[in-house]
């Protein structure tokens, strides 16, 4: 008779079906993560595009012309 290990005893040949909940919890995960990776890319754009705005903006504060008031009829 052959020895058995331990690993060999109790591992299923068959791996379990999925059942639909986990197929939709599965489902449901994929599409928030990638919902989260197309924000994460998004902020980090506009982030950076803040920042690069920042950089161009000179720190004197640029005034402007005295504007007319409007004549109310």
């Amino acid at each position: 008779m052959a020895k058995l290990e331990k690993t060999t005893i109790y591992e299923s040949t068959n791996p379990a079906k999925e059942t639909l909940l986990d197929k939709t919890a599965r489902i449901a995960k994929e599409i928030k993560d990638g919902d989260k990776e197309q924000r994460e890319i998004k902020t980090e754009r506009l982030r950076n595009a803040r920042l690069e705005n920042i950089a161009v903006i000179p720190d004197e504060p640029i005034t402007a012309a005295a504007s007319r008031s409007r004549k109310r009829r």
